[in-house]
């Protein structure tokens, strides 16, 4: 009896075999290549049935010597590895994973958040020089008088609304794909969120129109003393206009879990300045995200198999490259 064929490509620092323990124990034969590297992936995936990527590039040069190959899934929330548009015209299933540090990434940046409010990278820097509080200069605000400001209303920041709603006294946010917007938050156009925010969060893709987007002219439109969380994409903000904001005054600070060059280089000032608040790209660590990253693509490929489905599309083909009908793991293809 023929095995259907799943291979992993890469997980970068992840344990991949949890992953591959599931896909073996739904009867798969489970494959790990260890590289990004196209020739690599070809030869151990010549015979695959679903493809399981981390950052490798699949393209239509590889899927050519992939041609069995009907479901890729993604190790993330976001899919820009894959070519989605060669997929969807070759009849192909892409999953991704848009919940597995949703939860992470939103606490992540009302940590920030809460931090940059409270002072506390001054506060500490006060302690580490030698000094008490006498010497610690800055009034924190009171954060049920402040207004926090989201920029994009996907899950990460309807997780963070939800949780951030007890603590801020007003929550407002920009999207204009949004369609249902709970309770407690309000909408508005971004130069209104701009005005009013006095913590404004980014929680947009990268694109071509939103990469720069927190500019001098945004920044010069934000109330003075307010302050910056990115935790999204790194080439949302143009760095060298929030470094000026910074030294100004006109911001009060600004938190960074994301850069435009990850990581910054070693004289990036990015790096030094006393009233930025830096984390390496973390936001999405935990115990549990970590598990979710190399199992999570292993359900969606199981799913796929037995069901015809899998759990999370973002490519669903109109004319699937092999008619999906329920299957039982270990049936032949």
């Amino acid at each position: 009896m023929v095995r259907p064929v799943a291979v992993v490509t890469e997980t970068e620092e992840l344990d991949p075999e949890p992953g591959l323990e599931l896909l073996t124990d739904a009867g798969f034969d489970a494959r790990f290549v260890g590289s990004r590297d196209p020739d690599a992936i070809a030869a151990a995936a010549h015979d695959a049935d679903a493809l399981i990527v981390g950052y490798a590039r699949v393209d239509a040069a590889l899927l050519d010597r992939l041609p069995g190959v009907r479901m890729i899934a993604t190790m993330s929330a976001g899919h820009d590895m894959v070519d989605t548009a060669e997929a969807a015209r070759r009849g192909l299933w892409v999953s991704n994973l848009p919940d597995s540090a949703t939860e992470e990434v939103a606490v992540h940046a009302l940590a920030q958040a809460l931090a940059l409010t409270r002072r506390l990278p001054q506060a500490d820097a006060v302690v580490r020089g030698g000094h008490w509080n006498s010497d610690f200069t800055e009034t924190p605000r009171r954060v049920s008088e402040l207004t926090l400001g989201l920029v994009g209303f996907g899950r990460i920041a309807r997780t963070l609304a939800r949780i951030a709603t007890p603590l801020f006294g007003r929550i407002v946010a920009h999207d204009p794909h949004a369609t249902d917007w709970p309770d407690g938050v309000a909408s508005a156009d971004l130069d209104t969120v701009i005005a009013q925010a006095d913590i404004l969060s980014l929680h947009t893709p990268s694109t071509p129109r939103t990469q720069g987007m927190v500019n001098a002219p945004l920044l010069a439109r934000m109330r003075p003393g307010s302050l910056l969380v990115n935790v999204s994409r790194g080439d949302l903000v143009d760095t060298d206009a929030l470094l000026e904001a910074l030294d100004s005054g006109r911001l009060g600070g600004a938190a960074l879990d994301v850069f435009p060059t990850e990581p910054p280089t070693a004289d990036d000032p990015l790096r030094t300045h006393p009233r930025l608040l830096l984390s390496p790209h973390s936001a999405f660590l935990s115990d549990a995200s970590l598990r979710s990253y190399v199992t999570g693509p292993a359900h969606n490929v199981i799913a796929w198999w037995t069901t015809g489905r899998p759990n999370t599309p973002v490519v669903v083909p109109d004319r699937p490259a092999t008619p999906a009908a329920p299957r039982t793991p270990g049936a032949p293809a």
